[in-house]
């Protein structure tokens, strides 16, 4: 009879694995439709509905966290890790929207790179998040690794692209409007990477 009395536990950590999965889903359309860029305005619709459903993940995990007096992690935690993983999101999309509006047609192989090296973190992310509702630290750890090797990967790739960019484009125009998506790539990448800060802080916490 008093059961009705006790407060509700909310399950964030599905809610972050759905969140994660979203990024994925996200990371792997980016894929497709760089590397096919005639497909651009269906993957970019697609995107766009991931980054809308990123939104509202990150919108009932708040409404949640507000509701909620005992949480499994630090309530700054859980914050920080929903916005960061939603930042992700945000980003992949920003660098689609700019690809249709610039009218981009063909991508060069360093952005498909980037792509690539962006979904295959997004993995890594949905297994370190993954291991939290279980405690298995010492994994998501070793995950952490990976997203930080792979974001150094990155940095190399967008360091590498932007010096073809500039020396093998010889339109001023379309050099901008590859800079600026591939600017966004690599912020999608350094948010990656602060996922994996944030739980490594959890695990630090926690262990």
């Amino acid at each position: 009879m008093f059961k009705k009395f006790l407060p509700q536990e909310t399950d964030f950590f599905s809610m972050f694995e759905k969140a994660v999965l979203n990024v994925n889903k996200s990371a792997c359309l980016l894929v497709e439709m760089m590397e096919n860029m005639a497909i651009g305005e269906a993957k970019a619709k697609e995107i766009f509905e991931a980054e809308q459903e990123g939104d509202m993940l990150t919108h009932e995990v708040m409404r949640k966290l507000n509701k909620t007096f005992l949480t499994p992690v630090d309530r700054e935690d859980i914050h920080a890790l929903i916005c960061r993983i939603d930042d992700v999101v945000d980003l992949i999309w920003a660098s689609v929207d700019r690809a249709v509006l610039f009218k981009l047609d063909s991508a060069p192989p360093e952005a498909v790179d980037l792509c690539k090296t962006l979904r295959e973190t997004t993995g890594f992310i949905i297994k370190a998040v993954g291991c939290l509702k279980d405690k298995k630290y010492s994994y998501i750890q070793e995950y952490c690794i990976e997203i930080n090797r792979l974001e150094n990967r990155a940095d190399r790739i967008f360091r590498e692209a932007l010096v073809k960019l500039f020396d093998d484009i010889k339109d001023p125009i379309l050099v901008i409007k590859w800079k600026e998506v591939y600017e966004h790539l690599e912020d999608a990448s350094d948010a990656c990477e602060d996922v994996a800060n944030i739980l490594e802080s959890i695990v630090l916490k926690h262990a």
